[in-house]
């Protein structure tokens, strides 16, 4: 039956001829794809199909099957496939998305258990019990999915998940999931087999991707894992349940599939991991590995480099279970086991070469000059290593012996003090296959001393005896000393600077007051040249008085004088420049005669080049101008206002100079007559001063022959007199008497020469701009 079924098969693919893959849902059932074409063994028995779950899809379409490669570039040439969707979306070429959903198509329990995930729905299940001769079982596979995306994080995120689950038929053992990441307990998947994203996930077990699939391949899905083996430990002669399942996680979308090699279900021997270059693991040049296919039983093993059969067979020990690699290749065993069967164990060797041997010297400094110091046994890593990133220094010992067996390590090797002058120490070098070579490490002390002057800060603003020092200025004065490209460093101490930790910033405030010693270490490709030490000191500073203003009268004659502000010392002891708004005025002075206002600088410096400066604002000032004098009214009800300008700060007094000054200039119900005004600066500019008249009727006149109010006159001003047109005066019957204007000379009480009694007189003043006023007076003879 198996071989008529083969002959089919090879018929199908002989007339399906194409660069894709072809399905088949329909010729084949779950017991004859598994059986027939996954299996195909006389080595393994009671074959049954249990259980198969599949997409409902309406029709003929299954989400399970038999595939065809032969004439595509498909790793395999056929086999069976299990998919979350369609089949009929299964074969290539890649140009549309696999996206397929079915009604009630529901997740899988054992699936998530086995791999501590949740949330599947489609999924496809092939389950299936089994007895072997031979105790290891193994099939090849090859997982795809259209949620492996180029450049895209999505790949980082996302993966449907599949297991290959087995277990003994009793119902009580769990599942063992053997989809497995070679030499690892990680399920296969996307987010676990992957090259990576750039910018967004690194590659994880980058060796066992296959490719990102173009739009020609043979498959309908973006990328591919390599083949991969699943391998299973059982008991000979005892029924084993597997289940083959894959689901989608959380949703139906971007579907995946599995494709498992056809006869590949077959009797295995383990005989050990590869061991690759690229996984890290590979043998070391010169080392030997034992591999190991024994199995109890009358068995014979042919054991083949190759494919060249170097064990067994014709050739010595064809029972010899083990074999010894001395070289690379791929070998490959065959357990002929006593009932005929064969299993099949394979596993590839490579070499790494060992790292290249190089001596070193490391030179570190010594202060007392004994030859014993502390040494960074790691600073000589890089001529160690020939400065070749792909080895490293994994440790160093005091003795090659030690060294080769990897034991006795040092224990400080940062901070390493040698017994004896020219030690030396070994250092095991280490490349990422983990082979190593031994090279010796000479270590040497420098002897060489540098004479460095003492570097010189100003104290600060406050005279506390602290500053900060710009260190870099003393390699400029070190580099005639020291080699070219030479790496300066400073510490506050000693073991700072042979540990180089604490290193201080070429911006360093000193920590001690007035005097410290720091020490400079001079290192030349990460060797030590010389630590020495360098003074820094605190230079006085001169102190001056606070920055002050001052008040320059600008219409004065006479010059303003400022000075330096030297506290606590002779001003003569120090060097003067004086700037005026940034621009130098004058040299070695300290004083200076100003003539106009501004803003005045000076610096101060003492004879060892230490300056302080403060500067002087000298605000101007001046007398007051009289713009304008207003009367407004009539004594004793009038405002006088006075409008003064001058960039000085002014108050006034009515007439008492030594009386009250105020700095509100209106003043209301001033007396009828001439008044004085006292305009002083507040600055101490001059004052000044001026005559006011107030417009006033008088309220008597007394014509009785003395000089003494002979006449009834207004009092005021020509201007204030020429703001009137007329006066009339009426006796207390409102006869007029007489009409006047205010430059008259006055009434004299008479009237058409006869003097009149002594009565109370009214009067009104008639104004040019229509106003009136009105009173009246008293006549007394």
């Amino acid at each position: 039956m198996k071989q008529i079924i083969l002959l089919i098969a090879l018929l199908v693919s002989l007339f399906t001829y194409s660069q894709n893959i072809t399905i088949d849902s329909q010729t084949y059932t779950p017991q004859q794809l598994v059986e027939d074409i996954l299996i195909d063994s006389d080595c393994i028995d009671n074959v049954t199909v249990t259980n198969v779950v599949g997409g409902d899809f309406g029709g003929a379409d299954q989400s399970y099957g038999y595939f065809d490669a032969t004439g595509s570039t498909f790793p395999f040439q056929s086999g069976i496939v299990l998919s979350t969707g369609r089949l009929n979306n299964v074969p290539g070429p890649n140009n549309n998305l696999s996206d397929d959903d079915a009604p009630n198509w529901n997740g899988d329990a054992d699936l998530e258990n086995a791999l501590n995930e949740s949330g599947t729905i489609n999924a496809t299940i092939l389950e299936f019990e089994f007895t072997s001769v031979a105790s290891q079982i193994s099939f090849r596979y090859i997982f795809a999915s259209e949620e492996y995306q180029e450049n895209n994080a999505n790949t980082c995120q996302y993966s449907d998940l599949f297991g290959f689950l087995i277990r003994p038929d009793d119902n009580q053992t769990p599942y063992e999931n053997i989809a497995l990441v070679p030499n690892t307990d990680i399920p296969v998947k996307v987010t676990t087999v992957s090259p990576g994203v750039p910018g967004s996930c690194p590659p994880e077990n980058e060796t066992f991707f296959g490719s990102f699939n173009g739009a020609d391949s043979p498959i309908n899905f973006n990328g591919q894992t390599a083949i991969l083996t699943a391998t299973a430990n059982v008991v000979p002669n005892e029924t084993y349940h597997v289940k083959l399942v894959i689901a989608d996680e959380n949703n139906y979308r971007y579907d995946s599939v599995v494709f498992l090699e056809a006869s590949s279900f077959e009797l295995s021997s383990d005989i050990g991991p590869n061991r690759l270059i690229a996984t890290e693991n590979a043998l070391c040049e010169g080392e030997t590995l034992e591999l190991n296919a024994y199995q109890n039983g009358q068995n014979t093993y042919d054991w083949y480099k190759d494919n060249v059969l170097v064990q067994g067979g014709s050739l010595i020990c064809g029972t010899c279970g083990t074999y010894t690699v001395t070289e690379a290749g791929t070998y490959t065993v065959e357990v002929t086991l006593a009932n005929g069967c064969i299993a099949y164990g394979e596993v590839i060797i490579e070499y790494a070469s060992l790292p290249i041997e190089s001596d070193a010297i490391l030179i570190e400094c010594d202060l007392n000059q004994d030859g014993i110091t502390t040494y960074n046994l790691f600073n000589a890593s890089n001529d160690l290593t020939n400065g070749d990133q792909e080895v490293y220094v994994d440790s160093f010992f005091l003795s090659e012996t030690d060294a080769i067996a990897n034991i006795n390590a040092i224990a400080n090797p940062e901070t390493f003090e040698n017994t004896s002058p020219f030690q030396t120490v070994y250092a095991r070098i280490v490349n990422r296959s983990n082979c190593f070579n031994i090279s010796e490490l000479e270590l040497q002390t420098s002897n060489n001393i540098l004479t460095i002057p003492d570097l010189q800060g100003c104290d600060g603003d406050v005279t506390d005896g602290f500053t900060t020092f710009d260190l870099s200025e003393i390699e400029a004065s070190i580099l005639d000393q020291i080699p070219v490209d030479s790496n300066v460093t400073y510490y506050e101490t000693e073991e700072d600077a042979f540990n180089e930790t604490n290193a201080l910033s070429n911006t360093f405030e000193n920590s001690i007051a007035n005097s410290q010693t720091i020490y400079v270490k001079v290192s030349t490709n990460n060797q030590c040249f010389s630590i020495s030490t360098v003074n820094l000191n605190i230079l006085y500073t001169p102190l001056l008085e606070a920055d002050e203003t001052h008040i320059y009268c600008i219409d004065s004659s006479e010059p303003l004088t400022i000075y330096g502000g030297v506290l606590n010392d002779l001003p003569n002891n120090y060097y003067y420049e004086w700037q005026f708004n940034g621009t130098v005025t004058d040299i070695n002075t300290s004083f200076y005669n100003l003539t106009e206002p501004g803003n005045y600088t000076v610096i101060v410096t003492d004879p060892n080049g230490c300056s302080s400066s403060r500067t002087i604002t000298v605000l101007p000032s001046e007398s007051a101008t009289i713009e304008g004098i207003s009367v407004t009214g009539v004594a004793p009800n009038n405002t006088v206002t006075i409008t003064v300008s001058g960039t000085g700060d002014y108050e006034i007094a009515l007439d008492d100079p030594n009386g009250f000054y105020q700095d509100n200039f209106v003043f209301t119900n001033v007396s009828q007559g001439f008044h004085t005004v006292y305009i002083k600066d507040k600055n101490g500019c001059d004052a000044i001063e001026a005559t006011i008249s107030v417009l006033g009727f008088p309220k008597f006149f007394t014509p009785n022959g003395d000089d003494d109010n002979p006449t009834w006159q207004v009092i005021g001003t020509d201007a204030q007199f020429n703001q009137i047109t007329s006066i009339q005066i009426f006796n207390r019957y409102g006869k007029l008497i007489t009409q006047q204007n205010a430059m008259t000379a006055g009434w004299d009480g008479t009237l058409n020469g006869e003097p009149l009694p002594s009565d109370d007189y009214w009067f009104i003043a008639n104004f040019i701009d229509g106003k009136t006023y009105t009173g009246h007076f008293t006549l007394k003879r």
